[in-house]
């Protein structure tokens, strides 16, 4: 039959997901987030070379981490909300763009 070797984790999710138990955790929130990075991934790029400090990056790359990306995704997706002035500073409760 089936000679993979699974971790007692890994049987656990695959006995809850043949008994019919398995229910996703994914939000619609996180779905529509999902979807949309699907499709910027189908859109015309082009590369673009930056130089940031180290420190910077390495919070990009623990915050990319976190939300299950490359950090070069998270970047792209950082400035792709920046521009039309979509991202808002919880500090100041102003979009980026803002003026006021």
């Amino acid at each position: 039959m089936n000679n993979i070797q699974l971790n007692s984790e890994e049987q656990d999710i695959l006995e809850t997901f043949e008994s019919g138990k398995f229910e996703s955790q994914l939000t619609p929130e996180r779905l529509k987030f999902l979807q949309q990075s699907a499709a910027h991934t189908l859109q015309k790029s082009q590369q673009v070379k930056i130089e940031i400090l180290d420190r910077d990056l390495a919070a990009l790359q623990r915050r990319a981490l976190k939300e299950g990306m490359p950090y070069q995704t998270l970047v792209s997706s950082i400035l792709h909300k920046y521009v039309p002035s979509s991202l808002y500073d919880t500090n100041t409760k102003k979009t980026a763009n803002s003026d006021s």
